[in-house]
């Protein structure tokens, strides 16, 4: 099954709330996130707030058009849950 974000909710800092389309709902703390130059307008949390989701995408999107792969959300939002260590390692996000 393909991950999707169904939901999106800013919530403070640069925390967001998401649904995926599993059912699972969960925080993802984004602020180790923001590095490169796409990412330098959302270090502004007036910014980072209009968060969005794209239906087309269906991923959180940004005003200037910056995304994230649904799989790394759900990573941050779940990376502390031992029945999911083995997937994020697949995916690439452990060693």
């Amino acid at each position: 099954m393909f991950l999707h974000i169904k939901k999106v909710k800013y919530l403070d800092d640069y925390k967001i709330e998401v649904i995926f389309n599993n059912g699972k709902k969960g925080i993802a703390d984004l602020s180790d996130t923001l590095k490169g130059t796409a990412f330098t307008p959302l270090k502004d949390k007036s910014v980072f707030a209009k968060v969005a989701v794209d239906k087309e995408l269906e991923t959180i999107v940004w005003p200037n058009g910056v995304d994230l792969a649904p799989e790394y959300v759900y990573f941050k939002a779940f990376q502390e849950d031992p029945h999911l260590i083995n997937q994020f390692k697949d995916w690439g996000y452990l060693p």
